[in-house]
Formats: C-alpha cells, structure tokens, sequence
C-alpha cells in the first residue's frame, strides 16, 4: 500500500479550504505530538457544541502523527473514543497523542483533548505500521 500526502488532509491539510489546517509539535524522544486548534462553529453538532465526530477526528489524527514522529508511516485500524463532557465550539483545544506499546505490526496509541487542563475526550488507537519501499 502507498499512502500519499496531498496537502488535503481534513485535520492538516493546508490545501483543504473547510479543514482545520492543524500544525503539530512532535516529540520522538517522548514518542508524543501535540496541536493547539480552534474548533470554529461549523464543526457544530449540536448548537454550541462541536460534533463527535470531529473530535474523533482529531484524536485519531494527533495518534497518528505521534507514530510519524517517530518515524512510522501508519494507518488507523481501530480507535475507540471516550466522550467525557460535551467540547464548545469556538473553544481553543490542546490535543495530544502518545505511543504507548508495539507488537510486530500494530502500534499502540494513547490520545486526549483537553480544554483549559481538564480532559474532554480521549481514544485508545490502533495503528497499523505500513512498510515503505
């Protein structure tokens, strides 16, 4: 499989008129990343409040970019995302994502978003390590 970045990327892309053109900060020492996004109001689900789905997307996206920064090529098998409270939009987030354990192929990946400190969601994320040739 070939995996190919064309700057459209919803969470990253700076191609992407409607996507959040996130930036991150990787640490591969600490096998982290991180992003800091204002989630705009129409990324909404419910009035005021921005929708699941867009916070799923950003952690599966911060879990991936952890595996990247430590020089992974990967893919999302599986992610399973923890609602704690309800995100408002307009809301300026930090999200962060960890590697926490590898087994042959598969990477295992921890991230969060947090709102002014506190933890409003969280995913445990499974990574499938591509080979590149």
């Amino acid at each position: 499989m070939q995996v190919l970045d064309d700057s459209r990327c919803f969470i990253c892309g700076k191609d992407n008129p409607i996507g959040l053109k996130a930036e991150f900060r990787k640490d591969p020492e600490r096998r982290r990343a991180e992003t800091r996004v204002r989630i705009g109001e129409n990324y909404q689900g419910w009035q005021g409040v921005t929708h699941g789905g867009i916070i799923t997307a950003l952690l599966d996206e911060i879990c991936a970019q952890a595996c990247m920064g430590c020089g992974m090529t990967v893919v999302t098998t599986e992610i399973k995302t923890r609602y704690r409270a309800p995100v408002p939009t307009g809301s300026l987030v930090t999200v962060i994502g960890a590697v926490v354990g590898e087994r042959r192929r598969l990477v295992d990946v921890r991230g969060w978003l947090e709102l002014d400190g506190k933890i409003m969601a969280e995913a445990e994320v499974t990574m499938y390590r591509i080979v590149v040739k």
